[in-house]
């Protein structure tokens, strides 16, 4: 069974490159399931971009509230976070996993979809209906949704993980895991090239 933990607001600690405590992202996966979900996941040619458009993916919508899906992983990946009337963050820390920094102001965060909707449209989203891609763009349930800092993001793209890694070594098992259950639980594909990239990551945890 899939072991997917859901830690709140409060990160767990676990260490940085340097060895300073950094937290755990607040959903993770256990790689033994990521390895079962993987052989299970098609492996298939990916489809072109014809048609695709982010606003075919409508984000972010709102949670509750004043709170929007951005404002809510910032509040949920982030640790001291104060919030104002809007319920954007006023104050707070961010763990960026992809490359062990923290960051202190909102600006220098993004919020990362750990599969890409430029790949998800390759990889099977095209057929999907507007809600479907609308609920993939602001899954808070599967690990889909990260706190990043924009420079790791932005170098990211739309970049499966046979092109792009986190620089963070350290990260690569669950990027990987996080990468895997997205794909499964929304019956995703693979490339060949992405799948052993993945079952090498695996081999990390």
């Amino acid at each position: 069974m899939l072991a997917v933990i859901l830690a709140g607001c409060q990160p767990v600690a676990s260490s940085t490159p340097d060895g300073s405590p950094g937290p755990t992202p607040a959903v993770s996966v256990d790689p033994g399931a990521a390895k079962q979900h993987l052989a299970a996941v098609t492996v298939a040619q990916a489809a072109p971009m014809r048609g695709y458009s982010r606003a075919k993916f409508p984000h972010w919508h709102t949670v509750q509230g004043a709170c929007d899906t951005r404002e809510t992983v910032l509040q949920r990946d982030g640790t001291g976070v104060t919030v104002g009337s809007d319920c954007y963050p006023t104050k707070g820390r961010w763990y960026s996993p992809y490359d062990g920094k923290w960051f202190d102001k909102t600006s220098e965060i993004d919020i990362d979809h750990m599969v890409p909707l430029a790949n998800a449209w390759r990889s099977g989203a095209a057929a999907w209906t507007d809600q479907q891609r609308e609920d993939f763009a602001n899954d808070l349930v599967r690990p889909q949704l990260l706190a990043a800092s924009a420079t790791t993001n932005r170098a990211k793209g739309d970049q499966d993980p046979s092109l792009w890694k986190p620089p963070n070594r350290a990260f690569w098992c669950q990027y990987a895991t996080r990468w895997v259950e997205v794909k499964f639980y929304w019956k995703l594909t693979v490339t060949e090239a992405e799948k052993s990239a993945l079952t090498d990551m695996l081999g990390t945890c």
